[in-house]
């Protein structure tokens, strides 16, 4: 049906959109602005949870390993301190001037991801580089503590806007981004060079990390799904390509990391791993760039929960 909109004097405006009386958009026309972020984004969403969950490993082997492991828990602590280092300058490069990200710290609000993540950036990384410098325990706790919200938080960041494939999968994202910095963080790890044990326990830490994050994937894609106008980013596009190589590069590093043999074998696997953790970071991204830009994703999602 041809749709033709006209001004107020009964002449024709120059827009015509052809579109079926059951599924009506307004004019074809995006109902939400894409997200503005730039590529430093995806970057830091990995940056940052590889460093908040090499945080919560250096603490947990502290507390489980003694002495032997003290090689790891202070190679965590420096990935920590230098990933929350870096992920602090690609968010900067965002904002565009470093007073902004001040700026976001003038108070601190609970209910917003955002503030609560820029307080969890600020406090984390300098107790990373004090617990690295100085095997401080009181650092390590707590550097160890604010490294699970970092590692996640992005996850509820992006879940907590009105793009649909974000929102639709509200209660999946956060998990997904969990375990992928999660995976991250012990594919890393092992490509730093460690001995026997403390290798086999940053392999064991990085495959739970991956088998949470290929389910969360799945539950992920059932949950945007549903509506099929909201998963479409996730089947088609340079969105979709960018989802199903994360997937295949997340699954081939843990194959290599479970099944492998030796160091060469693994620290493919780690290579393939961690591409396969920061390609996730992307593909979320560009599929919430199309969502926002697919007016009928919008429309659908609000007459589902109508």
């Amino acid at each position: 049906m041809a749709l033709i909109s006209r001004h107020i004097d009964g002449t024709a405006a120059p827009s015509v959109v052809t579109e079926s009386p059951a599924d009506p958009t307004y004019y074809g026309k995006p109902v939400l602005k894409e997200p503005l972020w730039i590529w430093t984004v995806p970057l830091y969403f990995y940056v940052g949870g590889v460093s908040g969950a090499s945080m919560l490993l250096g603490e947990v082997a502290r507390q489980m390993g003694g002495r032997e492991l003290r090689p790891l828990v202070q190679r965590c602590h420096w990935v920590g301190f230098i990933g929350g280092g870096i992920g602090s300058v690609l968010l900067i490069a965002d904002l565009g001037r470093p007073e902004r990200f001040l700026a976001m710290l003038r108070m601190l609000r609970l209910r917003s991801p955002m503030s609560v993540g820029s307080w969890v950036l600020t406090g984390a990384a300098p107790l990373a580089g004090f617990a690295a410098l100085f095997h401080d325990p009181a650092s390590s706790f707590g550097s160890g503590l604010l490294g699970i919200p970092l590692a996640g938080y992005t996850g509820v960041l992006l879940a907590n806007t009105a793009v649909p494939i974000w929102q639709a999968g509200r209660l999946s994202l956060p998990v997904l981004f969990i375990g992928s910095a999660v995976a991250g963080a012990g594919q890393v790890l092992k490509l730093l060079g460690m001995d026997v044990r403390a290798h086999r326990v940053a392999n064991t830490f990085g495959i739970l990390g991956g088998v949470l994050e290929l389910v969360a994937e799945r539950v992920y894609e059932a949950q945007t799904e549903r509506i099929p106008a909201v998963g479409r980013p996730l089947r088609t596009g340079v969105s979709g390509l960018l989802w199903n190589s994360a997937r295949a590069l997340t699954m081939t590093g843990l194959m290599m990391s479970i099944f492998g043999r030796g160091k060469r074998v693994h620290q493919v696997g780690a290579i393939l791993g961690t591409a396969g953790s920061l390609v996730l970071r992307y593909a979320v991204m560009q599929a919430g760039k199309a969502s926002a830009r697919d007016p009928r994703a919008t429309f659908h999602q609000q007459r589902a929960n109508s």
